[in-house]
């Protein structure tokens, strides 16, 4: 039902499972279905606090995490709503919607994909997996984003997480704790490509990944690269990715601020839908 940056990933009908369309995805109000349904009360009891109230979204993971798909660690967020222990909660330490916007960023990078499937046995990721995985501290969220001083990091990947999570009203509640007011931003396939690869990209030296290993661990990823071959007749992703990590490692190297691929710039309300 949920995958990267997606919360409406899939949806069912009557006791069948499909995808959501790309058209279904660009309207707002679109609401994916669930099979099974439970009293609201009894999940607002059962969702844990942060500061005393009810929070109007949630993070979590999916169990199921097959090294052989696509992609293996899917994190998420998504509306406060059930979920099965197919997809475990994480009740992040500090309230804070902007640093859980940065959280989702660190774990649907290709560099952290690529520790997961390290890691994994089998095709189940629990927290005993979970607990081992390089997530990047909230720390180093707050320092300075080495490829565009002065800002600070979080300020950076913050938009950019956004703008691919929020793209439905039923998470307004999380746009509104990392300061946004504005409607939910269009579904924009090109857009949300050039968004993951720059989030990709910066992974790659936040991680202290070399050029050469970064080229193979983009690699590393077969479905990825022969789904690109087959719709543009090249890997896409690895260049852009790689383009957009040689312009990152530039402006740290000269002192020059990273000059961002997407126009409008990430989060502008240009991109949002229309107020209701």
């Amino acid at each position: 039902m949920v995958h990267q940056f997606d919360h409406r990933w899939a949806t069912y009908e009557g006791s069948e499972v499909r995808e959501v369309t790309a058209a279904e995805k660009q309207d707002p109000n679109f609401p994916p279905l669930p099979r099974y349904w439970v009293a609201e009360a009894n999940v607002l009891a059962a969702t844990p606090s942060r500061g005393g109230s009810t929070p109007g979204w949630l993070f979590g993971f999916r169990d199921i995490a097959r090294s052989t798909d696509e992609r293996t660690a899917i994190f998420g967020i998504l509306p406060s709503v059930a979920v099965g222990n197919k997809f475990p909660l994480a009740v992040l330490s500090v309230r804070d919607a902007s640093l859980a916007s940065c959280l989702q960023a660190c774990c649907s990078a290709m560099a952290f994909d690529f520790a997961v499937r390290q890691k994994l046995g089998g095709t189940t990721m629990n927290f005993f997996y979970v607990q081992q995985l390089p997530v990047l501290p909230p720390t180093a969220f707050a320092g300075p984003c080495p490829w565009v001083a002065p800002l600070a990091l979080r300020e950076w990947i913050a938009p950019r997480s956004l703008e691919l999570a929020y793209t439905a009203w039923d998470l307004e509640p999380f746009a509104r704790d990392c300061g946004y007011a504005g409607p939910p931003f269009r579904w924009d396939e090109e857009r949300r490509f050039l968004l993951c690869c720059e989030l990709d990209a910066a992974s790659f030296p936040l991680y202290g990944i070399a050029r050469d290993d970064v080229d193979y661990i983009l690699e590393t990823f077969p479905i990825v690269r022969r789904r690109d071959e087959a719709a543009y007749g090249e890997y896409r992703t690895r260049r852009v990715i790689l383009e957009a990590y040689d312009a990152m490692q530039r402006a740290i190297d000269t002192g020059e601020s990273y000059q961002t691929l997407l126009d409008p710039p990430p989060a502008d309300p240009r991109v949002a839908h229309a107020h209701r």
